[in-house]
């Protein structure tokens, strides 16, 4: 792996764990086992490191979650859950602080990370949906765009640990909480057997 590479994936690792704002380059080059001055040699500044991580960070979740998506050996409702336990994995528990520092100290970086997660969500549960009418798991009278963009609402909304501190609504109780509230809305009779079954073994 390139030099550039790896500072890239110790970066990233580092801004989850920790958050953007508080990793400083200083301690990026001392994990490397570098120079400040070399580190700068391949990002010129720690903006510029930052988009890096967040743009790979982005493209790297998006790409597992097609894989996923795209394997038809679980029905839509499975599917949905298993996107979930993978970005958790991913994001180190989705860690909202360090999502929460990437807002605030880099808006326009975050902006553009959002953006890029929006249109390929928006597309991967669009489909999700028409996968699951067809299947007879959700209604037929649904609006298929609708549904699929207040799905990601949703899960942008829950990250505001103003609204949900994770003191109280710890991350992974709290996605598992969101979706089975989408889903409810949009399953058959059918689809809800399914639905139950899954959230008695979360319980469980």
């Amino acid at each position: 792996m390139e030099t550039k590479e790896l500072i890239l994936t110790e970066s990233l690792d580092m801004f989850i764990n920790h958050g953007f704002k508080s990793v400083t380059m200083d301690e990026i080059a001392n994990k490397m086992g570098m120079s400040k001055k070399t580190l700068y040699t391949h990002y010129k500044n720690k903006s510029e490191l930052v988009a890096a991580t967040s743009l790979h960070m982005c493209h790297h979740i998006c790409n597992g979650v097609e894989k996923i998506s795209t394997c038809e050996d679980r029905n839509p409702i499975e599917e949905l859950y298993e996107i979930k336990s993978y970005v958790m994995r991913e994001l180190k528990g989705d860690n909202t602080s360090s999502i929460y520092q990437l807002q605030k100290y880099y808006p326009e970086i975050h902006k553009l990370v959002n953006k890029q997660m929006y249109d390929f969500m928006d597309n991967c549960i669009y489909r999700n949906v028409e996968r699951g009418i067809e299947l007879g798991l959700y209604r037929d009278n649904i609006d298929k765009t609708f549904v699929a963009r207040m799905y990601f609402i949703g899960i942008q909304g829950i990250k505001d640990i103003s609204i949900f501190p994770v003191d109280q609504f710890p991350q992974d109780k709290l996605y598992d909480q969101y979706l089975e509230y989408h889903l409810r809305g949009i399953v058959t009779p059918t689809g809800r057997k399914i639905l139950n079954q899954l959230t008695q073994s979360n319980h469980d």
